[in-house]
């Protein structure tokens, strides 16, 4: 793989890159945390966009570990890809739903001509998966996929999760 991984505590929403990953609730519509933030700073024509994909493709909202493309509206990107990933729950392993979040967002990047991406920790927060095991999960899976995207940047909110994916290159 020639993809290079790079990680940055900061604002997702501030990265100038092709495609912004969007920790979304199936609905599309907008929520809490990463979705919030990237429906807010990004503007209507997000929501627009996911409006008339509910409509037209995803009446039931997106699945788990789907990913799909919107514009990305004022951000500095030039598109969100959305994915939902799975709550976290000790009695079930949804480890392969959440990976597959990572790997649906980079299939969308390919067809998107994408060469840089963003990703949040996808179900960190939230959703209530581990720090530690979200990011080991992200990692390899990012590692392991074949795509074209260049770029992959892990942007983390605070301190604790920057640390738990940097520890995943060490």
């Amino acid at each position: 793989m020639n993809t290079t991984l790079t990680f940055r505590q900061g604002d997702i929403t501030e990265q100038a890159v092709d495609a912004v990953v969007n920790a979304a609730n199936s609905s599309l519509l907008g929520g809490g945390g990463v979705d919030g933030a990237i429906h807010r700073r990004g503007g209507p024509d997000i929501l627009d966009e996911c409006r008339a994909l509910r409509a037209a493709k995803y009446r039931r909202g997106l699945p788990i570990g789907a990913a799909v493309a919107t514009t990305a509206g004022r951000l500095p990107a030039r598109w969100v890809i959305h994915t939902v990933g799975p709550r976290f729950t000790p009695e079930e392993d949804r480890s392969e739903l959440l990976a597959s979040c990572y790997r649906e967002s980079l299939r969308v990047a390919d067809a998107l001509g994408a060469r840089t991406v963003a990703f949040p920790a996808v179900s960190a927060g939230i959703y209530g998966w581990p720090m530690e095991d979200a990011a080991r999960i992200a990692v390899e899976t990012v590692r392991a996929a074949e795509t074209s995207v260049e770029e992959v940047r892990f942007v983390l909110f605070d301190e604790k999760a920057y640390e738990a994916f940097a520890r995943q290159i060490r």
